[in-house]
């Protein structure tokens, strides 16, 4: 992996990380249940991807170095 595509996946990892936190604390309160159930598993699957990139992005890193 070349360490361009290493360095997006951070970034994008990082965003992601940052713009679904946000969402869970912007929910405004007023609505039923199911739209926080929703939107809860949304934030949860999404921080999972973007753990996920950032452990791809960081392996591709250090890997990137190691190689000539």
């Amino acid at each position: 992996m070349s360490r361009k595509i290493a360095g997006f996946l951070l970034a994008l990892a990082a965003f992601m990380i940052f713009e679904w936190i946000n969402l869970g604390f912007n929910l405004a309160d007023g609505h039923k249940a199911s739209f926080y159930v929703v939107h809860g598993i949304l934030i949860a699957v999404n921080l999972v991807l973007g753990i996920v990139l950032g452990v791809i992005g960081l392996r591709g890193l250090r890997g990137g170095a190691e190689r000539p």
